[in-house]
Parts: C-alpha cells; structure tokens; sequence
C-alpha cells in the first residue's frame, strides 16, 4: 500500500496554497511518475485505454474504459497504485479489447462506454456509440455479466442512433453522461443537443422522457437550437451533477456550466451560467492570460453539498470551489497546474503524480475524488488532507 502521498512528496509541484490541501492518492492503470505510458496491445485488468467515466462510491469504483470498450469495478476503493480490477463487463476476459472482440455482438457487447454511475445498489452505463444506456440491478460480481434492462433502444442488438428513425422522447444518440438529482434520471444527450429527464428514477424500457431540456420537443436535435448559444441551449451537453435545490449541466461544446435553481420541471432558461460573462456568449478559452473563471471544453463536473470540482479539460486541471459560485466567480484551487495561468498536458513535462492530461470524467465523494486522465490511460484519486 501507498503511504507518505501527501503534498510534502518530492515529485509533487510546491503549489499547496492553491490546491487547498488536495494531493493525488492512488493512480490504476498507467505507471507515473515518468515519461507517457502507452496501453499494451493486449489489455489487463490493471491497464486502460483512454478512460472517460468513472464513479467513486463508498463500496465501489466503477470506470468506464473508453479506448478498450468495456467497463472495470473495483469492489472496495482501491489501496494500491496499478491495482487490477475485480470485475470487467463488455468483454470475456480482461484481455480481450474492442467493440466486436471474439466476435461479440451489442448484446454482451459496449461501444465506448461513458457515463457510470451506482444508483440504490444498481449499475447504470451510458453506452453511448450504441446509443444506449444499460442497467444492472445489482452491481455484478462475475465478469461478462449481461445487463437487466436497455433503455433507448427496442432490444439488446439495435444500435442505430435514435432507433434507426427520426428523434424522439425516446430515443439517444450519444448519451454521454448520466445521473440521478433528488427523484429525477438525467441523460446528458450529446448527440441530439438536450438533456433528458425521467420522473421517478430509472424508467422502464421504452418510456419517453417526461422532461426535455435544451430543444422545443422531443422532436428536434439542432445544435444551440440552430442559432447561437443562449439560456436554454446545448451544443455538446456532456455531464449533469446537482442536489435539491440545483441542477448543474456542463455543455463542453460552448465552454461552459448552466445551472438551474429550483430543478426544472420543463425545457426552461438556465438561471446560472459558469466560464462565460453571459448566456449569448460561447467563446474558447485555449490562450492566456488564464483564470479560473474560463473554461475549455469542460467535460465532466462533481457537486457535493455546497463543494463543486470541474474538469477543465483541455486546460488540463480541476477547478474547485467551495461553494457553488453563484456570481460566476473564478475557482478557489487549481490542481494539476502550478496556478490559474498554466494550462499545459502534463505542465509539459513528462507524466507525474500530480499532472494530467486531458481530463474526461469526474466523480466527487466528500473530501475525494475520482478522475479520469483519459489522456494518460489512467484514473486517478485525489484526496484533501
């Protein structure tokens, strides 16, 4: 087991004041500190390709590994850096990689797997080049367990993009992120531009959303409803965090974070807008001078109590508040970076501890949580010491 990971280690950059008492605990999958670590050709249950999901619960870490399309668990939070996993779903074995391996159909089979989450002790995952979401009723102990439930789809071999046909309140395309805010299911709708919302948790198969965000009716798909980004518009919503009182949705496509306060009952104006000085604007932030208060492609986002982290993603680093900036104010720790101006892969340096690459998923659990370094085939977890 790991120890001494705290910010005193020698190889973590001297940037305490800004990090608020955040280091890296443990890293599973590539080796760090040194140079770029490649995936092997044939994959393990200790190695990932390009990891864009992850979920850290109490009891379990699920990551979505994206480039070998499959999903990995760890039954207990892992203890030890390069950790195999206990459990891998969409594949035979933990060797096989691809979305036809072995010449696996869609029914056993994931097409870069996203969105994981652990709802009530039952295992969601947006398969979102099939178009899909899939459901476990109980967190699987056994590898290649096949799922309960397919929402999206008519049956497990369909995976056309909305069902073959034209958009609807049922159908996907692209769901990229998942989650579950007071008694309502979200999908993240990446394709069709909108974030759906059911009632009640979990639907059955085949029910319409009850809630269509982003776009007049089920019907429509356009990007920023075909004109520019305003309030109520999406170019690539891609993660939905929130509590009661607040949902959050980070639409990476126009660099930013809308937020709605009281939940939306139906396609409304967000109320919050987070990296841009306005709903009408949508600019990238890829240049200096940086701050914390401009975004590039945010993919991912985590909200704990009043605590909110993003993945700034192409700026490679999280941001954190601590407390939901309500004035749009810039965040009050920058991790990964040495301070709000630096925004380069690694701190164009060679891989270490406390660098990321292309950060893709987020999951925050109280003074934890999980990243997906998807640009160096890793999931990394931090903790505030």
């Amino acid at each position: 087991m790991n120890v001494n990971r705290g910010p005193e280690r020698r190889d973590v950059a001297p940037e305490v004041d800004l990090r608020g008492g955040w280091y890296p605990e443990v890293w599973l999958g590539a080796p760090a500190p040194g140079g770029l670590a490649l995936p092997p050709a044939s994959p393990s249950m200790s190695w990932m390709y390009s990891p864009r999901g992850v979920f850290l619960g109490d009891d379990q870490l699920v990551v979505a590994d994206s480039g070998n399309h499959r999903v990995l668990i760890w039954h207990g939070i892992p203890a030890d850096d390069e950790q195999p996993a206990d459990v891998v779903l969409g594949q035979a074995d933990g060797t096989t990689e691809g979305r036809a391996a072995n010449g696996r159909g869609p029914e056993r089979g994931m097409n870069l797997p996203t969105g994981v989450l652990v709802h009530e002790g039952r295992l969601i995952v947006a398969d979102a080049w099939h178009h899909r979401i899939l459901v476990w009723d109980e967190v699987p102990l056994l590898s290649d367990t096949p799922p309960d439930h397919i929402l999206g789809q008519s049956d497990s071999s369909c995976v056309t993009a909305n069902r073959g046909d034209r958009c609807s309140a049922s159908s996907l395309y692209w769901p990229f992120g998942i989650a579950v805010v007071g008694s309502r299911f979200w999908v993240a709708d990446t394709g069709n531009r909108r974030v759906l919302g059911w009632d009640g948790g979990i639907p059955d198969p085949g029910r319409p959303a009850d809630i269509v965000l982003g776009q007049p009716d089920g019907t429509h798909r356009e990007e920023n409803r075909g004109g520019p980004a305003g309030p109520a518009s999406f170019r690539w919503p891609h993660d939905i965090a929130g509590h009661d009182d607040l949902l959050l949705v980070a639409d990476a496509g126009d660099h930013r974070i809308l937020g709605w306060s009281p939940h939306p009952a139906a396609d409304q104006p967000a109320d919050l807008v987070l990296g841009q000085p306005d709903f009408a604007s949508a600019a990238e932030w890829p240049y200096g001078p940086h701050t914390g208060d401009r975004f590039r492609f945010p993919y991912a986002l985590g909200l704990d109590g009043e605590r909110l982290v993003i993945a700034d993603t192409a700026n490679n680093r999280i941001l954190v508040w601590e407390g939901v900036p309500g004035d749009g104010r810039g965040a009050d720790h920058v991790l990964a970076q040495p301070d709000f101006a630096s925004n380069g892969e690694n701190r164009w340096t060679s891989v270490q501890s406390d660098t990321l690459c292309w950060p893709y998923g987020i999951s925050l659990r109280g003074d934890r949580f999980a990243v997906a370094d998807s640009g160096n085939n890793r999931v990394m977890i931090w903790r505030r010491s």
